[in-house]
């Protein structure tokens, strides 16, 4: 059995260890103890060094955690160093998710059904339907004024028939580890958190987006959220002076140049039907009828897009007794049709 040191110090960097056993190669080792996280309930493992050596990936394999290294490691009481950076970023998210979910619980009525951390964002889901604007709003609001309030974050460990007021069952038996943060939540958690909210940082609630029959909520904490800020202001900052405008203006800007550009869209359509009326005219007139009556117009390479040679298919066989065979070459693409009183069937034809 591993002892699993980050459960009552996440803040543990550097600690000592006995291999109590390896893998064939030596690069899978196990140890005695470990400050290193596995990935666990949505979070990331951690990464850093076993006796100078790198740690690629950490498996929890139930009483057990597997240490995957870079290459094999021959120190058998190595010491191991975290990825404090990483680490911390995991920390920040985790401990936000927890404050973000029972904000959400408390304003919206809604609990949390899954959440993932990433790389670069996490998510989380909510069994509710729907989340307006004013919504996301109110609870970044909330959730970052509970983050100003610096309230203590702690762990403890009971049992869970006497671990009461949790936010979400846990469906254990036997002790459970328990995250509180101060007058907001209670949650068994095996993952690593900050000790008060002011260490979350910023709390940014971004994309919403519809899952099953819930909803996913984009977040960021921290440095993260600080990092995506700068980024949208220089986007923003780019946009507006391109635009000659002011990040202020930009909204207003967009959509008068949206309604501009669906004007100008609609009015060359328009322009685009007239041309084809006039050239399918031509193109039909200057075709010479067989016996039957029908005239054939056969349009190649046509310098023009697809749908500009579909435009004009449409126009020729708009007249009488007509047949259009079109190609462009990118895509290569052949178009066939024929006005209805041709009597072809262009479908059995190709």
């Amino acid at each position: 059995m591993t002892e699993r040191l980050y459960y009552t110090d996440a803040y543990l960097r550097e600690f000592e260890a006995t291999v109590v056993e390896k893998a064939a190669n030596g690069s899978r080792i196990y140890l005695d103890r470990t400050a290193f996280y596995p990935t666990s309930g949505g979070q990331p493992f951690d990464t850093g060094h076993l006796g100078g050596v790198e740690v690629v990936d950490v498996i929890d394999e139930g009483d057990r955690i597997a240490h995957v290294l870079a290459q094999p490691m021959t120190d058998t009481h190595p010491i191991g160093s975290i990825d404090w950076t990483r680490r911390h970023d995991h920390m920040q998210q985790h401990t936000g998710q927890h404050l973000l979910s029972a904000v959400m619980a408390e304003q919206l009525g809604c609990s949390t059904t899954a959440v993932h951390f990433g790389r670069d964002t996490s998510t989380i889901d909510l069994d509710i339907h729907e989340i307006t604007g004013d919504q996301v709003l109110q609870v970044e609001e909330r959730a970052n004024s509970i983050v100003m309030e610096n309230r203590a974050v702690s762990v403890s460990f009971e049992s869970a028939e006497q671990a009461t007021g949790l936010r979400k069952p846990s469906g254990r038996s036997g002790e459970l580890r328990i995250i509180t943060i101060q007058d907001l939540d209670r949650s068994a958690c095996g993952g690593t958190h900050v000790r008060t909210t002011g260490e979350v940082g910023a709390i940014l609630l971004r994309k919403l987006e519809r899952v099953r029959k819930g909803v996913r909520v984009d977040f960021l904490c921290g440095a993260r959220a600080v990092r995506q800020a700068r980024k949208d202001f220089s986007i923003l900052s780019h946009l507006a002076s391109e635009l000659s405008a002011s990040t202020e203006e930009i909204p207003q800007l967009m959509a008068r140049l949206r309604q501009e550009l669906t004007e100008t869209v609609a009015a060359r359509r328009e322009l685009e039907a007239a041309y084809d009326g006039y050239r399918a005219r031509e193109l039909y007139q200057g075709s010479q009828p067989n016996p039957a009556g029908i005239r054939r117009v056969l349009v190649r390479e046509m310098a023009g897009t697809l749908d500009r040679l579909r435009g004009l298919g449409q126009a020729v066989t708009s007249l009488p007794k007509s047949i259009f065979i079109g190609t462009v070459t990118n895509p290569p693409t052949v178009i066939l049709a024929a006005s209805e009183d041709a009597g072809i069937d262009a479908g059995r034809v190709l």
